[in-house]
Formats: structure tokens, C-alpha cells, sequence
């Protein structure tokens, strides 16, 4: 039994063995395995075969009842074994020390000892020399991809290695994880040389294949551009004048990297030259012909013709570039006439994770603009910068008013967050907001009473996974009060409570007449995103009344203890603040800004003095 790895022997440009060999844009140009009789790839006996599903590198398989060898270190294959003797052997071996002297140099450097121009030295040329290491990932992991394809069989490069499928091989090979590995091969496939009809062909993307065989450019980089340009080549979505496609890729290629890359001189080319003196058209660095038929186009491949004029910029600038690109090449992109091709808005939620629901999904550029403008709106009074007025300094100096702004230690993702929040209250408590079965929307929380008098526990919402805190239920209870559901001991209903600690909206309309808002010094959340709060907690015999109540918006209600942050307190109907210890070391009760109805400088009538 033959327990070594046949190693193709095909040239580079044979037509790949598929059921589909005119498939240009995945049919790689890269060796067929050849098998050489029905034991040639056998890594073992009949018997030695691995169970389906078995990812253990370096361990052999179970029996499988598909006939697949085992898998085996391929490292103790003789066939791998020499391959690294030879000419072959000592290309790996140069990469053996290569990776050796990199190592050893970052060993005798001590980084956080580095001065700061070191630092930013060391930074660029670690990205340089990782360069090609990526463009060599991307390329052997294109290529065992291709060789592992299911099309092939038991002529498969990875049923021969006992590997169920090709990124099964890949991961056991590289360690790495099967979203990096299926990252590379859907690079490569668009980098890498093509066969159509027993011809080789150059890459989907040949500026993109050769900045990244140069060493010049990123895998983000290229993955950005490709995947913006992909639907504008040949056999893509939309049509597009392929030279205006090529000249975008090497436009944005150009961008990434800070060179030109451009057609060199090929064998068809003619030239004008008729003896005459002409200047050379080679690049100074590589030597690289960059053409000689003065005047024509070049059809050779795609090389380093110079240094780029213009400016570089990062893989993220390069995706944004993408889309002013796609705008160019197809027009009518961006207002299809065919209902399958238009952008259409989507959102959805993942399952629970770590205590939130993932949003999953996108909008058009005009939901997105809508929706910016709506946060930048509310956004915009908590960032602007505020100086205290006369008056405003005269209350400082009597100790009536928080001196500074008020620090907001959320991101903008929480901010955004919260807006959001806020839009949608208000959109259920609209009384235009459609009904379900007469009822308007109506979050409902059950909690055992036990619980809830106890303080301790969680509750559930109908419809969702994630059990919510005592908390956010004495939140929502204080805001929106609670039906008590009486059961019997076999679980039956026996009585339906009524609505209790729950303020009335003539309460809730006073209250705002007296507050105007959130009460918290600082904060801007209009009196209609607010919920009202009980001061005494209604748990602890505290009246649901007028005077009892005070509007906060969603986050200081939320964060409202009895230990630290803000305090709260009523003195003859009206609210006092305490600021925490850290914003107001002198832990002084203030009266917070009031509707702008009592503010004698608000209540003069227009034109008056």
C-alpha cells in the first residue's frame, strides 16, 4: 500500500477536472492532483480511515464507513518529508530562516523602550515585512482550496488527507479559523490566474494580484476593493465599460499603495520606433519595461511602473473610495429599474448574547441619512460647549446650580442607543400608533409578587429570551405602575387586579408643567421622552401623586440608587438634586432648572420692556 501523498505533476494551465471547466471566474490555473490507481493517495490501509466530522490535527481517525484515509500529521508523510529536500527544500528552509530572523530581531528589541520615531519605524516595516507572508497565505490557501474542491471526489486533496471538506484541511493545516480561511480563498479566487479552455488566463483583478505579489498591498485593502468593484466586472451584476473597471482598480489600487501599477510591453505589441533616439521607458527601482510602443496601448502583465504623485490612504478610506467608483461605472446603480437589484432596507435581531440582542442587518443611504440627522440632532445640545451666563454664575456663587458641565460618560453608540430609545416611547405612547387586539403597544413584564416585594429576581416579557433585572422592573413600574394577577394554588386565574401605582396623565401633565424635563442638571431630554419617577420608591409606601413625582429621562432613571449617584428629595412640592460626591465634592441640595413658564425672563411678552 502505497502511504505517501501523490504530488501533481500537471503543468501550470492544464484544464481544471470539473463538472464546469468554461467556469473562468473560480476555475484556478493551478496543477490537477493525478491519481495513479486507486491506492495512490491512501495515506493507510483499508482500516485506517477517519470518523465524519473528526477535526483533530496530529491525531489519527476513527473508522468512517466512507472509506476516507485517516487523517495524519502531514509533516510525518514521506511524501512532505521530501519535499523539503531538495531545491525545494531549501526555498523552505529560506523561509524557515527568514521567519527565524524575525524572530530573533523582535527578541532583542524591548518596544515599550522604544522612542516614539522608533516606534512609528518598527510599526511600518513590521506592516512591510508581514506583506508577502499575507499574499502567500492567500495564495496557498487558494490554491488546497481549489485541490480540495468537492467536485473532485476521492481525487480530492482533502479526502486523500482525511479531511471532510476543503476549509476542514485548511484549518487542520493552519491552525487558523474557518471564517479566515474562507476570507483567503474568496481573495485569492480573484487574484489568482484563470483557464478557460486550456488557455491561461490573468487574474479577475491583475492590479489588485500584482500590488499584492509586490508587497504593497493589504489583504484589507485588496478585499475592499474587490469586493467593490466585483459586481462591475465581466459576468458581474451590472454593466460596465471594463476599461473604465481597470482603470478604477488601478486608480484605487494606486491610492492604497502610493505606486502605479500599469501594463508593461507584450508580444504583440507594436512599436514606432524607427531608430530614432527616444527616452526609455523603464522604472528606475525594478527595471521593469513599462512599454515601448510609444503612443500605444500595452497589453502585457500588470507590474510596478513608479511611485503614485498623489497621496496614500488607509483600507478604510479605500472602501469609502469604492463607492464613488461605483457611482462612475454604472449610474443607474444607484436607481435600478429591476425590483431584485434595489437596495431595500432590513433588520432583524440575533439571539441573545452576553445579556443583548445583536441588531443584524442595513439601510439604504436615504433611511441612513434620515436617521443620521435625527441623532446628530439630539446629540448636538450635549456636545456643543456651554459658558454660564450672569445669571447662571450668580447661582454657582450662591451654591444654587452644579458648577461645569455635567460629565456624560456614555459612547456614542449608547447615546444613539438612547435616542432611539426615546423615538420609539414615544411612537407607542402616540395615540396615532396602531392597536393590537384594542390595546395600544404595551411592553408586559410578569414577576412574581414574592419577588417584586422582595426585591430580588428577574422577570420575563413576553416573546423574549433574556430574563430583564428587579431593576428595569421597578423602572417600568414606577413609570407605568402594574395589574396584580391573582392565582390559585393549581395555577388558575382567580382575579384580574386593577392598575396600580401608576401616574394618570393629568398627574403626568402637572408634573411636566412643573419639571419641563429630565430634572438632572445638564441634561436635555425633552419632557416627552421622560418617565415619571417615584421619589419615595412606591415598594416603600411612596404615594403615586403629584408631589411624590419627578420626570428623568431613561438613563438617570435607570441609574437612580439609594447608595450612590444622584439623589432626589421633595421640599414643599417641589424637587431638590444632590449631585454625586465626584461632580459636586460640597454635596449640596439644589433646585434644578424649572419649566421655562416660570423663568421671569421667559414670561415678558415679545417686544416689551
Amino acid at each position: 500500500m502505497d502511504d505517501e501523498l501523490v504530488s501533481p505533476t500537471a503543468p501550470t494551465g492544464t484544464p481544471p477536472a470539473s463538472a464546469n471547466p468554461c467556469d473562468w471566474n473560480t476555475a484556478l490555473a493551478s496543477p490537477v492532483p493525478e491519481p495513479s490507481g486507486p491506492d495512490a493517495g491512501s495515506l493507510g490501509g483499508p482500516t485506517d480511515t477517519t470518523a465524519p466530522g473528526e477535526s483533530f490535527p496530529g491525531r489519527p481517525g476513527r473508522a468512517s464507513t466512507d472509506g476516507r484515509p485517516a487523517w495524519r500529521d502531514p509533516a510525518h508523510l514521506p511524501g512532505v518529508q521530501r519535499a523539503r529536500t531538495g531545491v525545494f527544500g531549501e526555498k523552505l528552509q529560506a523561509l524557515e530562516d527568514a521567519a527565524r530572523t524575525v524572530r530573533a530581531v523582535m527578541d532583542s528589541l524591548d518596544v515599550n523602550a522604544l522612542s516614539d520615531a522608533e516606534v512609528v519605524a518598527l510599526t511600518q516595516m513590521v506592516e512591510r515585512t508581514g506583506r508577502p507572508v499575507d499574499a502567500a497565505r492567500v495564495s496557498t490557501a487558494t490554491v488546497v482550496g481549489y485541490r480540495s474542491r468537492s467536485g473532485l471526489g476521492r481525487d480530492s486533496m482533502a479526502w486523500r488527507l482525511g479531511a471532510t471538506h476543503s476549509n476542514d484541511l485548511l484549518i487542520r493545516l493552519t491552525g487558523a479559523s474557518v471564517p479566515e480561511m474562507k476570507r483567503r480563498v474568496l481573495l485569492g479566487e480573484k487574484v489568482a490566474p484563470r483557464v478557460l479552455g486550456g488557455a491561461v488566463l490573468e487574474p479577475v483583478f491583475p492590479f489588485v494580484a500584482a500590488a499584492l505579489a509586490a508587497g504593497e498591498l493589504g489583504i484589507d485593502a485588496a478585499e475592499n476593493i474587490v469586493t467593490g468593484l466585483s459586481d462591475y466586472k465581466v459576468h458581474g451584476r451590472f454593466d460596465a465599460d471594463q476599461a473604465d473597471v481597470d482603470a478604477g482598480e488601478a486608480g484605487l489600487v494606486e491610492s492604497a499603495t502610493g505606486s502605479v501599477f500599469g501594463r508593461t510591453a507584450g508580444p504583440a505589441d507594436t512599436t514606432t520606433d524607427t531608430g530614432t533616439d527616444r527616452d526609455t521607458n523603464t522604472d528606475a527601482d525594478t527595471g521593469t519595461d513599462r512599454g515601448s510602443n510609444a503612443g500605444g496601448v500595452c497589453s502585457g502583465p500588470v507590474a510596478r511602473l513608479g511611485d503614485s504623485a498623489g497621496f496614500t490612504f488607509p483600507a478604510d478610506r479605500i472602501r469609502d473610495m469604492t463607492l464613488t467608483w461605483q457611482a462612475a461605472l454604472n449610474p443607474d446603480g444607484a436607481a435600478p429599474t429591476e425590483a431584485v437589484l434595489e437596495a431595500k432596507s432590513t433588520l432583524s435581531f440575533g439571539r441573545l448574547t452576553r445579556g443583548l440582542h445583536p441588531l443584524r442587518g442595513g439601510v439604504t443611504p436615504e433611511l441612513k441619512g434620515i436617521i443620521h440627522t435625527l441623532f446628530d440632532s439630539f446629540q448636538s445640545a450635549r456636545t456643543a460647549p456651554a459658558f454660564p451666563s450672569a445669571e447662571e454664575q450668580q447661582r454657582i456663587e450662591a451654591g444654587e446650580l452644579v458648577p461645569g458641565e455635567i460629565l456624560d460618560e456614555r459612547t456614542g453608540g449608547e447615546k444613539r442607543a438612547d435616542i432611539l430609545r426615546g423615538i420609539l416611547v414615544q411612537v407607542a405612547q402616540d395615540p396615532r400608533t396602531p392597536t393590537m387586539g384594542g390595546m395600544p403597544p404595551t411592553v408586559m413584564v410578569h414577576v412574581s409578587a414574592t419577588d417584586l416585594l422582595a426585591g430580588i429576581g428577574v422577570g420575563w416579557i413576553d416573546g423574549i429570551d433574556g430574563p430583564i433585572s428587579m431593576t428595569t422592573i421597578n423602572q417600568m413600574i414606577d413609570n407605568g405602575g402594574f395589574r396584580p394577577i391573582f392565582f390559585g394554588g393549581t395555577g388558575a386565574v382567580l382575579a384580574l387586579g386593577n392598575k396600580a401605582r401608576c401616574f394618570t396623565p393629568m398627574q403626568r401633565k402637572a408634573i411636566t408643567a412643573r419639571d419641563g424635563g429630565c430634572i438632572i442638571p445638564g441634561c436635555t431630554c425633552p419632557p416627552q421622552w421622560t418617565e415619571v419617577h417615584h421619589v419615595i420608591p412606591w415598594q416603600h409606601g411612596g404615594p403615586t401623586n403629584v408631589t411624590n413625582g419627578v420626570l428623568l429621562c431613561w438613563r438617570h432613571h435607570h441609574g437612580i440608587t439609594n447608595t450612590d449617584g444622584w439623589k432626589i428629595r421633595m421640599v414643599l412640592g417641589m424637587p431638590e438634586v444632590k449631585a454625586p460626591h465626584w461632580i459636586d465634592p460640597t454635596d449640596t441640595w439644589r433646585k434644578p432648572p424649572q419649566h421655562r413658564a416660570h423663568n421671569p425672563t421667559t414670561r415678558q411678552p415679545p417686544h416689551t420692556e
